[in-house]
């Protein structure tokens, strides 16, 4: 039996990843402390979804360590000898970010590095597996030529309307604190590919979503709009007149990604991973969708500054991706997962 060790167990990916591999007949090994909760306060508590896995699984065991302990994490990858490393375990908040800068970068930066030198050490041929983020281009994609619709912003330029793909650079320009840690981040696990020939791949994720996500605020765009409806909470509006875009995929369609790079595994691989243009929505759109589904008007409170390094409007290019494991597609349309958040 294959063995698979996930980190942030009990986030929206990871708790999606030890589902999908326990039911494949995987030994699936569980990293997460709940450091969603110091993050985010009781939105980003996730002690119900690790309840929930050990309920639900077979084969499943839960380690509860910080990545950010360097010998603890050493310790669970050579006890488990993994044959794939999946590591979605991260401070995910941009704007958390700049209030607890040491947190976000011990946690991205270096946590990642902890688990990267551990895999070299113990299991340098195992599928090491990064959950990056699209924040590693900063604000370039607001460098693009936009056009203002009547709910969006969307590309101006017919060559961009595919969207954002992996030749966007990463430098001169701002990040917030928290694309920088991921930058780091980011660079290290290309690097233990090239420098120590290792299988590593980085995905840069869009909007990631799914049934299984605490949202909170700062971070959950679908999952906490969807909460605010659901408990009659204000929603803010940070900026762009809320037609910012974002394009989002489901939690098992990122699993299926994983899957295809651990059956042909590649040195230093870097993809962008998102729903693509068909699963874009604006958060003037997806308020609409929602008010549909749930039978009612959302309250909303607009505030004209918007985040510091937000995107405008960033739709993932999947091209790369797409030729490199044709296999792979993406299987939850846009209404799919919102119709199943207004459900959860």
């Amino acid at each position: 039996m294959q063995t698979v060790v996930v980190t942030g167990s009990s986030g929206l990916i990871g708790s999606e990843a030890v589902s999908f591999f326990d039911a494949r007949g995987w030994n699936v090994h569980g990293i997460d402390n709940n450091m969603r909760r110091s993050f985010f306060g009781p939105d980003g508590d996730t002690t119900w979804n690790l309840d929930r896995l050990r309920n639900s699984t077979k084969h499943f065991e839960h380690h509860n360590v910080d990545i950010r302990d360097r010998a603890a994490i050493l310790d669970v990858i050579k006890t488990v000898k993994p044959d794939m490393i999946i590591h979605c375990a991260a401070q995910p908040s941009h704007d958390l970010a700049s209030s607890r800068p040491f947190d976000d970068f011990e946690t991205n930066a270096v946590g990642t590095l902890n688990l990267l030198e551990a895999a070299r050490q113990v299991c340098p041929e195992a599928p090491f597996q990064f959950m990056s983020t699209n924040k590693v281009y900063g604000t370039v994609p607001n460098e693009f030529e936009l056009a203002e619709l009547d709910t969006r912003y969307d590309y101006a330029k017919p060559e961009d309307q595919k969207g954002i793909d992996e030749t966007c650079r990463i430098d001169s320009t701002l990040h917030s604190l928290f694309g920088a840690s991921k930058v780091s981040a980011d660079v290290l696990v290309q690097e233990y590919g090239r420098y120590f020939d290792m299988p590593t791949v980085c995905y840069r994720g869009g909007c990631l979503t799914g049934p299984n996500h605490s949202g909170a605020e700062l971070h959950g765009f679908l999952a906490y709009l969807a909460r605010c409806f659901r408990e009659d909470r204000t929603y803010k509006i940070f900026g762009y007149k809320g037609k910012q875009v974002r394009d989002n995929i489901h939690s098992f369609d990122v699993c299926m990604a994983f899957q295809c790079f651990f059956e042909n595994p590649r040195k230093a691989a870097v993809y962008n991973l998102g729903g693509g243009r068909a699963n874009s929505v604006s958060i003037l759109e997806a308020i609409a969708c929602f008010e549909g589904l749930f039978g009612k008007k959302l309250q909303t409170q607009y505030v004209e500054q918007n985040r510091i390094g937000d995107h405008i409007c960033y739709i993932s290019d999947l091209t790369r991706l797409k030729t490199d494991y044709p296999n792979w597609e993406l299987t939850k349309s846009l209404d799919d997962i919102l119709r199943a958040l207004a459900r959860t």
